[in-house]
């Protein structure tokens, strides 16, 4: 019986570290060839070394860039193509969360830094990737929306407005490429217990608090927990598979039901 993922080349930015890494691991296990982008090159080998170490003989290209400039962005979709010859999925993951202040504090550079990766980075993958996909008339994209792209988020005015904006370009992409047989959705995680979730954390509790601060978090939530990086990298590679292909448009939260409480 063929994996899932078989003859399946799929691109995971920001796939140096938390849900990028997660979604590696679970694709090359399906049998996707992945081709890992990342700003820290010295990240995206620990990648590889553990996704090798897992599946051992699973296919990974490494290219080093920066999402949030375009030139890298058309580089890296140059750099999958020559090496794998076609592309079948992206998960558009890269991102950061920003300082966090109210918004009348928020420094504007720290505001256009995180509006630079979380949401431009996420419309050139988009610009770059989907006239191959149509051109082939099938496969599908993954945005990296967040909880925080359908409910407010205080102190972090940055974060909510990029993620806003990738769940409503997600929607717009959506319905313009869905003729040519291609997937376009978003994820919205809420709290996963990645290092960008610990970084938050410590940015209000410090080094000392933060684990009182999680557990004060997640205290409301309905399963009183944090996400696994494990959950949301089941949702991505179902998103990405064929199982999902009538799946359009979508904005799917995993976050535990904490999104849908009053």
């Amino acid at each position: 019986m063929s994996a899932r993922f078989d003859n399946k080349n799929i691109i995971i930015t920001g796939a140096g570290s938390g849900l990028g890494r997660a979604v590696a691991l679970r694709l090359a296990s399906e049998g996707a060839a992945l081709v890992l982008v990342d700003l820290r090159a010295e990240s995206l080998e620990q990648t590889r070394a553990q996704v090798q170490a897992q599946t051992p003989g699973a296919r990974t290209v490494l290219v080093t860039a920066d999402c949030s400039v375009e030139a890298d962005v058309q580089r890296y979709v140059s750099e999958a193509l020559a090496a794998l010859g076609r592309i079948d999925g992206l998960y558009n993951n890269a991102g950061v969360e920003g300082k966090q202040n109210p918004i009348t504090e928020y420094d504007s550079t720290e505001f256009d830094r995180v509006i630079k990766i979380n949401l431009n980075g996420v419309f050139y993958g988009m610009k770059y990737v989907l006239p191959h996909l149509a051109k082939q008339g099938s496969g599908a994209i993954v945005n990296a929306s967040s909880v925080g792209g359908i409910r407010a988020v205080p102190n972090q005015v940055g974060y909510g407005a990029s993620k806003h904006a990738v769940a409503g370009m997600t929607k717009d992409a959506a319905i313009e490429y869905g003729q040519y047989g291609v997937s376009i959705n978003a994820i919205a995680p809420g709290a996963i217990m990645t290092d960008m979730v610990i970084g938050s954390l410590k940015q209000i509790g410090g080094e000392d608090g933060w684990e009182d601060v999680g557990r004060q978090f997640v205290s409301v939530n309905p399963m009183r927990r944090f996400g696994d990086p494990a959950e949301v990298a089941s949702l991505v590679s179902y998103l990405l598979s064929q199982e999902a292909v009538f799946i359009n448009g979508a904005v799917i939260p995993i976050d535990g039901g904490q999104s849908s409480a009053y």
